[in-house]
């Protein structure tokens, strides 16, 4: 029993030795990430939190936010009639700019990757356009858009007779997406190209011996194989383009009429023209259920397509 008890305080002695050292690592660790923990609390949970009370409140931005339940969110899908034409704007948007955004990015990468010199140039070129300020961006294609502008002076040339783009309320839309789509197809396509570069040089080989064309190396092989890379682009770009914002408010203001009008503008509209932070908010929370079921579907939807190595 003495041999017993005396290995069991030695153990108990190691222990308490081993937790000292710990115990000041996490301390350490604690406090260099505190102020990263500050700025998160700060500016991410406490504006959240903040957005939800305010949603059920009717404030003006000055004085004292009025509770009104679910006032907002009921006065949103039943009587506001703007509502509607913004969701469908919103949704149109996302789907026309989801699809062209891939389809363009793709198409890119691989043209890039059968390149045998000046890869890493072409991917400067298409990505240098994610860097610029999307405020910056807008304006200068507003500049290009504007009647009488140097679209409209092209289009005269070549005897081409369209309406102005950024007053007609068809192709108003169109505007933004080909500013959003410039503006963003970048990212996507250094995405694609670096993961096509990664698919094994002998998977494609053994292939082209067997007898397979090109486009079946492509379809059958490299897209299968870099299927979570294009998964993980088409996720965030439906993200951001459901939250499309700044080329709206420097190009079109929503208009002509509404036909331009989006979620990310309508808050925007209502909260800091209108005074209306709460109903604002009701909109914002819309649009972030919008977001995670779109999201949702994605994930729904990965499981006959996406292709992950075991």
């Amino acid at each position: 029993m003495a041999v017993v008890e005396r290995i069991a305080a030695t153990r108990a002695v190691t222990r308490k030795r081993k937790s000292r050292p710990e115990r000041g690592e996490g301390r350490t660790a604690f406090f260099f990430l505190l102020p990263s923990l500050i700025g998160v609390t700060l500016f991410l949970v406490v504006p959240i939190i903040a957005s939800v009370v305010l949603s059920f409140t009717n404030w003006k931005l000055l004085g004292q936010p009025q509770f009104v339940g679910f006032a907002n969110y009921i006065r949103l899908f039943t009587a506001d009639p703007q509502f509607w034409p913004v969701v469908r704007n919103t949704l149109f948007f996302t789907f026309e700019y989801l699809v062209l955004n891939i389809i363009i990015s793709l198409g890119l990468a691989v043209w890039i990757s059968s390149l045998k010199m000046g890869q890493r140039w072409f991917r400067v070129i298409f990505f240098l356009p994610t860097f610029t300020p999307g405020i910056a961006v807008a304006i200068v294609w507003m500049l290009i858009f504007a009647p009488g502008g140097f679209f409209d002076f092209v289009m005269g040339a070549l005897s081409i007779h369209l309406p102005n783009l950024l007053t007609d309320q068809k192709l108003a839309m169109q505007a933004v997406i080909i500013v959003s789509l410039w503006a963003g197809v970048g990212y996507n396509t250094v995405l694609f190209n670096a993961a096509l570069d990664m698919v094994p040089a002998n998977y494609l080989e053994a292939a082209r011996i067997d007898g397979a064309s090109a486009w079946d190396r492509f379809w059958k092989i490299r897209l299968p194989l870099i299927s979570p890379t294009l998964f993980f682009g088409t996720v965030m770009t439906a993200i951001t383009s459901l939250q499309v914002f700044d080329q709206i408010y420097v190009m079109t203001r929503g208009g002509p009429g509404s036909a331009t009008a989006t979620l990310g503008y309508s808050i925007f509209q209502k909260g800091f023209q209108n005074f209306q932070m709460g109903y604002a908010s009701s909109i914002a929370w819309v649009m972030f259920a919008m977001i995670m079921a779109l999201t949702a579907f994605q994930f729904w939807l990965q499981r006959k397509w996406v292709h992950y190595d075991n």
